[in-house]
């Protein structure tokens, strides 16, 4: 499914691979204690958490900002017929090509791939098979990938296998960096692609970036992992078990809270349940999450 909203002039929609009580708490979060969980659970019931089977709702999806004469994905997801060791990644085969399709008016429309983090539940619609290769998906787009996070995963990569990474560097990153199509973007790049403000956020992984969407006085940001789920709003010192570096990632996780709390950016994560996105609030001493309201579903503009 897609779903659609305005910011300034910008049209951005949420593609969806999928969404579903996927991961048992004391995985993704093993400093959480049950008791914890459950004084949140009614908090975070439906939507993030079933508490009849203990399971997170995990969502992968893929945002798509069309402005001007731009078509922008941030991020890719999983991919279709990637080989991963997760049974809820492994070998799908899901409609992500038409609902992007629909949402742009085709694959070849796709003028930039934004990466915030280069794990492999982000960078797998990057390619696709063709004749037993790996090749770009988005044919016309200029891939842009963290420089930091590049470099520090080709060195991890050679020395021992990671979990988070999985087979992804050689099916999702290689192939493109061999393709010639990526551009490689510095902490301190500034704006980029003439709307997106380029924010460090490491921790999670150490050259993860945020992009800040303004436009016409409007703005929202695609903070990546900064937050899998709104736990980390209620509990902003709750790490996953992904986190590279567990104290830088508290750290950013709190700037990143008290900024949106002041301001009143929307955020848009990667991995929340319903509503998908929403609003920092404060509460007390802490924070709580505030879904966004979405308007009716509207295809693109007609070209």
């Amino acid at each position: 499914m897609i779903q659609t909203r305005r910011i300034g002039e910008a049209r951005v929609t949420r593609v969806v691979e999928y969404s579903a009580p996927t991961h048992d708490p004391a995985f993704l979060f093993p400093d959480l204690s049950r008791e914890e969980l459950d004084g949140f659970a009614a908090e975070l019931a439906p939507h993030h958490y079933i508490p009849p089977m203990n399971r997170l709702v995990v969502t992968i999806q893929i945002w798509v900002v069309e402005i001007g004469d731009k078509v922008i994905l941030i991020d890719t997801g999983v991919g279709n017929g990637k080989p991963r060791s997760a049974p809820r990644m492994r070998n799908l085969n899901n409609r992500v090509p038409e609902w992007i399709e629909a949402a742009t008016g085709g694959l070849d429309r796709v003028t930039h791939v934004v990466q915030t983090h280069l794990h492999a539940d982000h960078t797998g619609w990057n390619t696709v098979l063709e004749d037993g290769r790996w090749v770009p998906a988005f044919p016309n787009a200029r891939y842009l990938m963290p420089k930091a996070d590049y470099d520090y995963w080709a060195e991890a990569i050679a020395a021992n296998p990671d979990i988070a990474m999985d087979n992804s560097w050689e099916d999702s990153v290689a192939p493109v960096v061999a393709a010639g199509a990526v551009d490689f973007v510095e902490s301190d790049a500034g704006v980029i692609l003439g709307c997106l403000k380029v924010e460090p956020v490491p921790g999670h992984t150490p050259g993860m970036l945020s992009y800040r969407l303004q436009s016409a006085g409007e703005e929202g940001l695609f903070c990546a992992d900064v937050f899998h789920s709104p736990l980390q709003i209620l509990k902003p010192d709750l790490n996953t078990a992904y986190c590279v570096l567990p104290e830088i990632a508290r750290a950013t996780r709190r700037r990143v809270l008290e900024e949106a709390a002041e301001t009143g950016t929307l955020l848009m994560p990667m991995h929340f349940g319903v509503p998908y996105c929403g609003y920092i609030r404060r509460r007390g001493e802490g924070f709580a999450f505030e879904g966004a309201d979405w308007p009716e579903l509207a295809l693109p503009d007609p070209a």
